[in-house]
């Protein structure tokens, strides 16, 4: 009886054979995922023996480092999406009789974003149109002569690919008004202008994800007689270092072509340096050299005045006259040169009196005077301590001595000499002299 029932669980068990591993059911090899949000990534594999699951990403192996990646017993989840986490992962299953691959394409998108498959291995994201090149539409109102030429940009990008097309008065553009211009991808180009080509051109840029636009408005403008006008800020004020150059520009517009001409003002002490100069209001100006003049798409005309190995007689007002038949019109700028900084400091201090330094300036005369003193004094000792003559009577050692008195020292000495006659008891008569001194 024991045997009996071991013999029916044995027939009940599922039915293995030992081989490779082999794939239980059907996945899907596509996946995404949002970003921060989570993903699991099933391995349904089954064998005999029991197949080891390895899991690599982009060619990497997937180990325990990887903090938001848990090993599961079928399969791979990940936490918390980041856009890094999008690429191929691949469950390999490996047993003694062979191994099994798995393959996955996982791509992350935005919260907000559609996720369209476009085939069996690539998932794209649609993203809304947008400008490419802002900086270049900034100008929307465009004026232009008649005859002139004009570029309308509108370069976009997106995904898939935007389509463009252009509108005049929100109207399809057609080849008529395009005239003898060409419309190029992002380009609207419209030459040899004409009063009826004025009016609102918009440019519509528009894929599956959305739609953009922007609008240029252009005004064609009957040429007149009239005398040239100076468009824009140019020439402005411009500073260049002693050696360097730099150039100054002069835009103008005009219904024929201008004589564009630069001037320097001459000063009132330089006039004698130039052959020929001519008056412009209360100053006069020296014409300077004038190079090409270039023709714009505009309608306008530029010329520029280069000014190398600029020195500082090259600084000054300069004059940008344009002219015509109907008259001319003028603008002025200054030009600055900054003093030459390779000028050697030593040259500054040349004209000093003296390049000794104060020390020994002070100490030479204070020498002069110790030394000096020194003698002195020495000299007055040696005059204290000399002895008086032998030979010399007591009264004329004291006469010597006061007629040898500086008489600035002692100027109210005054002296009383007298004499006086004794006679002695052994009948000897001696006579001596007194001197008085009172001051």
């Amino acid at each position: 009886m024991f045997q009996l029932n071991l013999s029916l669980m044995f027939f009940s068990l599922p039915w293995y054979v030992s081989g490779p591993p082999r794939v239980s059911h059907k996945v899907t090899h596509r996946q995404s995922a949002r970003l921060g949000s989570g993903i699991k990534l099933p391995c349904p594999v089954e064998g005999d023996p029991p197949p080891l699951i390895m899991w690599t990403k982009d060619g990497r192996n997937i180990h325990s480092g990887w903090v938001r990646f848990r090993f599961l017993r079928m399969g791979l989840k990940i936490k918390e999406v980041e856009a890094d986490d999008a690429g191929t992962y691949i469950c390999k299953a490996t047993n003694g009789f062979g191994s099994v691959n798995i393959n996955y394409t996982l791509i992350v998108i935005g919260k907000s974003e559609i996720c369209l498959f476009i085939d069996y291995t690539i998932c794209v994201c649609p993203v809304r149109p947008r400008f490419s090149e802002p900086t270049k539409m900034r100008k929307r109102v465009i004026a232009r002569p008649v005859g002139s030429s004009v570029r309308l940009k509108c370069a976009a990008s997106g995904t898939p690919p935007p389509d463009i097309e252009w509108l005049k008065d929100d109207l399809p553009l057609s080849d008529h008004e395009v005239g003898e211009g060409r419309q190029k991808k992002w380009t609207l180009s419209l030459r040899n202008l004409s009063p009826e080509q004025s009016g609102r051109y918009t440019c519509r840029v528009s894929n599956r994800a959305g739609e953009i636009n922007a609008t240029y408005k252009l005004e064609v403008i009957e040429r007149t007689n009239s005398k040239p006008i100076l468009t824009g800020t140019h020439p402005v004020n411009t500073t260049v270092d002693y050696g360097g150059t730099t150039s100054l520009q002069c835009k103008v517009r005009s219904d024929v072509k201008p004589v564009i001409q630069w001037l320097k003002r001459v000063e009132s002490n330089e006039e004698s340096r130039y052959n020929s100069t001519i008056e412009v209001g209360d100053h006069r100006f020296m014409v300077l050299p004038t190079g090409e003049v270039w023709s714009r798409p505009d309608g306008s005309y530029l010329n520029k005045l280069l000014i190398s190995r600029a020195k500082e007689e090259d600084a000054g007002m300069y004059i940008c006259l344009g002219a015509n038949t109907m008259g001319y019109s003028f603008r002025s700028a200054f030009l600055t040169v900054l003093p030459d900084s390779k000028v050697p400091i030593t040259t500054v201090f040349s004209a000093t009196p003296t390049s000794l330094p104060w020390p020994v300036v002070i100490g030479i005369p204070a020498g002069i005077v110790f030394i000096f003193g020194t003698v002195l004094l020495w000299f007055c000792q040696s005059r204290k301590h000399c002895p008086p003559p032998t030979s010399t009577h007591p009264t004329q050692q004291l006469l010597l001595s006061q007629a040898a008195l500086p008489p600035k020292l002692y100027p109210k000495i005054y002296t009383d000499i007298h004499t006086h006659t004794h006679s002695h008891v052994e009948g000897k008569v001696h006579q001596h002299q007194h001197i008085h001194f009172q001051c």
